[in-house]
């Protein structure tokens, strides 16, 4: 499949942002979303290569408490790449477990100076708490049910290199959509890049809000994967859950769990995705995980890692323009 075609005038630039911190899709210009999407497109092509260190002397600190290897990884993977040095700290070991408050947490880290923040976190809001109390730029990887901004941008470029474009495209998220805060940040970004973004799901799985939220929904997955060209599957998170939204794992499968059955109401060459981690034979049946001809998971993971490398530059240049403003 050809590259995609650019949708800005200098496509390898660097990216300002209008704030300075990346906490959510949800208020995103489109014209940032496109950039931030060229400039990672031109990382995926060189990361085996040497690029600009456009962050050597800068700290970035991964503060998870939560845990995701994948994400994590990414973003270390990524800081280091443009030169930075990175701190990860065990939330588990770490004073937050002796009963220290978020915003105590906040002011310890804001006296080290870090200049970049990437947190992640149970509860939805805690990045924007932090961003209030330390002089870091944060970037949210994901806080409670709210959103997860690198993920839906590393979906969207995933699409974007594979598909050519986005705008018009028919793409169907699957699964637990309640719990989930990559459905919200993907129906913002990729229904904000034009495409037309379907929810499938129980209704025991659906937020209160839904109907606010402009999306079409559907509760038959044949009549939901109709016609798309991308089924995302999303994982049951059973941490989050009360115990009653679902039926069992076996009956969820025979009705919401993909496999090669029901994907044949899609699309003909529909494409497949899932954020990870996966449970297979829940959502997913093993064998169109591990499609090579129609499976793009394990190409979102190769993206997570240029799509975090242009998000953590353009925060540094933006910290850099308003430092010399």
């Amino acid at each position: 499949m050809a590259m995609t075609t650019s949708q800005t005038d200098t496509p390898a630039s660097a990216v300002t942002l209008p704030s300075h911190h990346l906490l959510g899709i949800e208020g995103m210009d489109v014209l940032t979303m496109h950039r931030l999407l060229d400039r990672a497109s031109y990382f995926a092509d060189n990361l085996t290569n040497d690029v600009e260190q456009t962050l050597k002397g800068q700290t970035i600190v991964n503060l998870f408490f939560e845990n995701s290897t994948r994400t994590r990884v990414s973003f270390e993977v990524a800081a280091k790449k443009l030169g930075a040095s990175v701190l990860n700290i065990s939330v588990a070991g770490s004073s937050v477990k002796k009963g220290e408050t978020l915003v105590d947490t906040a002011t310890t880290l804001n006296a080290m100076h870090p200049d970049i923040l990437v947190v992640r976190h149970h509860a939805s809001g805690a990045p924007q708490l932090l961003a209030q109390h330390i002089d870091a730029a944060i970037i949210n990887a994901g806080d409670g049910r709210h959103e997860h901004p690198t993920q839906a941008l590393l979906d969207a470029l995933t699409i974007k290199r594979r598909f050519g474009k986005i705008e018009g495209l028919r793409i169907a998220i699957c699964g637990d959509i309640t719990n989930s805060r990559v459905a919200r940040s993907n129906l913002y970004l990729l229904g904000g890049l034009g495409a037309e973004v379907r929810f499938v799901s129980p209704s025991t799985l659906l937020p209160p809000a839904i109907g606010d939220m402009g999306v079409a929904v559907y509760h038959d997955m044949a009549e939901g994967i109709k016609d798309c060209d991308i089924v995302m599957m999303l994982r049951l998170q059973t941490e989050r859950m009360e115990g009653r939204e679902t039926p069992s794992q076996h009956e969820y499968f025979n009705l919401f769990g993909l496999d090669s059955d029901k994907l044949e109401a899609a699309a003909p060459k529909a494409m497949i995705m899932h954020p990870g981690p996966m449970n297979r034979g829940v959502e997913i049946d093993s064998e169109i995980a591990d499609d090579h001809e129609r499976s793009l998971i394990h190409k979102q993971v190769e993206m997570g890692v240029a799509i975090r490398m242009a998000c953590l530059e353009a925060l540094a240049v933006t910290a850099a323009q308003k430092r010399s403003a």
